[in-house]
């Protein structure tokens, strides 16, 4: 089963629901401020994406981080920060079968699902 998650009301997540609606793919969403996120899910995201590529550094949540967080972020912090702020990950993440893929761009759910 393919998943979807994001945050409802973020544009990029809108885009990327309407993408998969248009192309007839069939997909769960999950609101990872409603529905939250475990620890565990997270740790899985990082090692197969890196914590890096997952934390959303254009956001709100982000720039509201202490400047002494921010610098000194390594794995194990940024873990509990996108698990305790969900805000803070890069939307949205979209899981097919074992892979998971970070962002929305037309091109790459065509490649994706081609």
């Amino acid at each position: 089963m393919t998943t979807l998650y994001g945050i409802s009301n973020c544009d990029t997540v809108r885009r990327a629901r309407r993408w998969l609606a248009d192309n007839a793919i069939q997909y769960r969403f999950h609101d990872v401020r409603k529905d939250g996120l475990d620890k565990v899910t997270v740790q899985y995201w990082v090692t197969e994406l890196g914590w890096e590529t997952l934390i959303n550094r254009n956001g709100r949540t982000w720039r509201a981080l202490p400047e002494n967080i921010r610098a000194g972020l390594k794995e194990d912090k940024a873990v509990t920060l996108m698990t305790d702020e969900p805000a803070l990950i890069k939307r949205p993440v979209l899981r097919v079968g074992d892979r998971h893929f970070v962002g929305f761009k037309d091109h790459d759910y065509q490649r994706i699902f081609g």
